[in-house]
C-alpha cells in the first residue's frame, strides 16, 4: 500500500452533502480531499431536482412567502414523533439557513429559489400550503467549462437517451456549482474512481482512509476528521436482503449506481452504531420500456388497481407514503400490490401524454416493449394485466361515479394543498424530458379525476422503487458518527444516507433528503473546523 498525501478534512462521496461540505471546509482555508467511487460526481442529487427543505431560508423570506422556525420545529415534532431525534431536528433548523446564507455569498451559488411545494403532512400542526423548499438556480454548461464533464447525468440521459442539452438544472445544477467552487477555493482535492476500503484508526480515533483506484491502494490522512457521505446501500442486494422485509436487491431503486454501502460498512467495522436499516426513501417507480422504474412523483390521471384488480390508496398522495402504502398492503394481506397496474383511458392520454410531446403524446417504444398495453375494451385489458375484469369494471365504475361528482369518497384525491398543485400542471409526466406547462384545467370538477370511459384503454406498470436507503450510521447534532454506548468515534462524521436520517421513518417535506445531507455535512464541517487539529 502507498502513503498518499495528508489532508485536513476527508470527505468520502460526492452527492450533495459530500461536494458543500467539502466546499465549506476549502473555503475555510483546510486542506479537503474528496474521493469518489465512481467517475463522475453528484450521486442521487444528480438526479433529483435539487429542493432543499430549508425552514427560515433567506430565499422563502425574499419571496414573501408563509414561514415560521417555530411551527416548523412543531411540524417536525409532530411528524417524526421521536424524542430521540429531537437534537437532530433542532440542528438541522439552525444550520439550514445559516449554510444558504453563506452559499449565497458565493459567485458560484449565487441565489437560491423558493418555489412553492405544500408540505407533505397538511393536517399536521405546522404545516404550511407553501411548503419550505428552495432551488438552486440553473447554469450553463459552457460555464462550468471543463467542470462540466464531471457531473453524473440525469436518469433520462444516462438510461433513456435524452440529449444532455446546454443547460443544468436541478441536481447537476447544484453539483456543478458546488463542483466549481470548491475546486476553485486552491485548497480541494477531487479523485475519482476511488473507492473507500476502510477506515485509518490509531488511538481510538479516524486519522484516515484506505482507498482503491487504478493505482492500486493507498492511505490517505486526515488531521481534523473524516466525513462519510457516500449515499446509502441501495444497490447493495445482500445488505437490503438482510434488513428490508420485501425481496428488494437493488434494480428497482433510482439511486446513484455506487451506493453499496461502503461507508456504512466501514462505519461499523470501527465501533459505529447503527440505525433505521430496514427504511428507505421508498417511492413509486413507473417502468419505462427499459424493463427498469423512473420515480414517479404523482398521478393525475387514471386508476392504480392491485392484482385483484381493486384501487387501494390515493395515487397522487405524496410519493414517501404511498411508497410506504405499498410496502404495507403487499406486506400484509393476501393480494399482491407490488406490481402495480396504472388504468388509463384515451380521454387522459390526449390530455396529459405518456412518454410522448403534445403531438406525439405516446413514443412508439412505451407500447413496442409492453411498458405501456393497450386494448380496444376494459375486457380486453384486464385480460392482459392479468386482473379480474369484474373487478376492475366495478373499480372503474365506481371511480367514474367520483369523477362525475368531483369528489373521490373513498381516498379523496384532488381534497389536500399536495393534490391540488397537480390540478394545474398539464404535462407529459412520464416522458424522459419532463415539459410542464403551469395552467388550469378547467373541464372537470376535479381535474385530477376524469373518468375512465374513453377507449382505448391502457395500462402501465407501478413497483416499488426509492431514491436511497435512509437508514445508517447513528450521528449526534454535529453529525459525529456514534458508537452503541452513545460516545462519539473520535474523527469521524456522517451525512446524507450514509447516516440515519434526521427524519426517522417519514418525508416531512420536498428536499429532506438533500436538506439533511446539506445540513449535517455543514455541521460536521464546523465541528472540524472548531476542533484541535492531530
Amino acid at each position: 500500500m502507498s502513503t498518499g498525501d495528508t489532508y485536513d478534512v476527508i470527505v468520502v462521496g460526492s452527492g450533495g452533502g459530500g461536494l458543500v461540505g467539502a466546499y465549506v471546509a476549502a473555503s475555510r482555508g483546510l486542506r479537503t480531499l474528496l474521493i469518489e467511487k465512481t467517475d463522475r460526481v453528484g450521486g442521487t442529487t444528480a438526479y433529483s431536482g435539487a429542493g432543499i427543505w430549508f425552514p427560515g431560508a433567506a430565499p422563502i423570506a425574499r419571496a414573501g412567502a408563509e414561514d415560521d422556525i417555530e411551527a416548523a420545529r412543531a411540524y417536525l415534532r409532530y411528524v417524526v414523533a421521536d424524542d430521540d431525534r429531537v437534537p437532530l431536528q433542532d440542528a438541522y433548523l439552525d444550520a439550514g439557513p445559516k449554510l444558504i446564507d453563506e452559499l449565497e455569498q458565493s459567485p458560484w451559488f449565487q441565489s437560491f429559489t423558493y418555489d412553492p411545494v405544500p408540505d407533505y403532512y397538511t393536517d399536521a400542526p405546522g404545516a404550511t400550503a407553501g411548503g419550505r423548499t428552495i432551488f438552486p438556480p440553473r447554469i450553463a454548461v459552457a460555464e462550468l467549462g471543463d467542470h462540466a464533464a464531471l457531473v453524473r447525468d440525469s436518469i433520462p440521459v444516462e438510461r433513456l437517451g435524452a440529449e444532455r442539452g446546454p443547460v443544468f438544472d436541478g441536481g447537476r445544477a447544484l453539483i456543478g456549482r458546488a463542483l466549481a467552487a470548491f475546486l476553485e477555493t486552491g485548497n480541494g482535492t477531487l479523485r475519482t474512481q476511488t473507492r473507500l476500503t476502510d477506515l485509518v484508526v490509531e488511538d481510538g480515533r479516524v486519522v484516515g482512509v484506505t482507498a482503491d483506484s487504478a493505482a492500486g491502494q493507498a492511505e490517505f490522512r486526515a488531521a481534523r476528521g473524516v466525513l462519510l457521505a457516500a449515499g446509502g446501500f441501495e444497490r447493495d442486494a445482500e445488505l437490503r436482503r438482510e434488513h428490508h422485509t420485501l425481496p428488494l436487491d437493488g434494480s428497482w431503486s433510482n439511486g446513484a449506481p455506487g451506493n453499496t454501502g461502503d461507508a456504512l460498512r466501514a462505519g461499523v467495522a470501527v465501533g459505529a452504531a447503527t440505525e433505521l436499516l430496514d427504511e428507505a426513501w421508498f417511492v413509486p417507480g413507473l417502468v419505462h420500456p427499459d424493463g427498469l422504474p423512473v420515480f414517479h412523483t404523482a398521478t393525475r390521471s387514471g386508476i392504480w388497481v392491485n392484482a385483484a384488480g381493486e384501487r387501494f390508496v390515493n395515487e397522487n398522495r405524496p410519493y414517501d407514503q404511498t411508497g410506504h402504502e405499498l410496502i404495507r398492503l403487499h406486506s400484509s394481506t393476501d393480494v399482491s400490490h407490488i406490481p402495480t397496474h396504472w388504468i388509463l383511458d384515451q380521454r387522459q392520454i390526449d390530455r396529459d401524454g405518456f412518454g410522448g410531446s403534445p403531438d406525439e403524446p405516446v413514443r412508439p417504444e412505451w407500447l413496442e416493449s409492453g411498458a405501456l398495453k393497450k386494448a380496444d375494451s376494459l375486457e380486453e385489458l384486464a385480460e392482459l394485466i392479468g386482473v379480474p375484469y369484474g373487478a376492475l369494471a366495478k373499480t372503474v365504475e365506481e371511480f367514474n361515479g367520483y369523477a362525475r361528482t368531483g369528489v373521490d369518497e373513498r381516498f379523496h384525491r384532488g381534497e389536500t394543498p399536495w393534490d391540488r398543485m397537480y390540478s394545474f400542471i398539464v404535462g407529459f409526466p412520464a416522458g424522459p424530458v419532463m415539459n410542464y406547462l403551469i395552467q388550469p384545467v378547467p373541464e372537470a370538477p376535479n381535474p385530477l379525476l376524469l373518468p375512465l370511459d374513453t377507449p382505448p384503454y391502457y395500462a402501465a406498470t407501478i413497483v416499488l422503487s426509492d431514491i436511497g436507503t435512509k437508514g445508517g450510521l447513528k450521528t449526534d447534532e454535529h453529525a459525529r458518527v456514534l458508537r452503541p454506548d452513545g460516545a462519539a468515534v473520535p474523527g469521524l462524521y456522517a451525512a446524507g444516507n450514509t447516516a440515519a436520517a434526521m427524519s426517522g421513518h417519514v418525508y416531512p417535506g420536498a428536499g429532506t433528503p438533500i436538506g439533511s445531507s446539506l445540513a449535517f455535512s455543514y455541521r460536521a464541517v464546523l465541528d472540524m473546523a472548531a476542533g484541535t487539529p492531530d
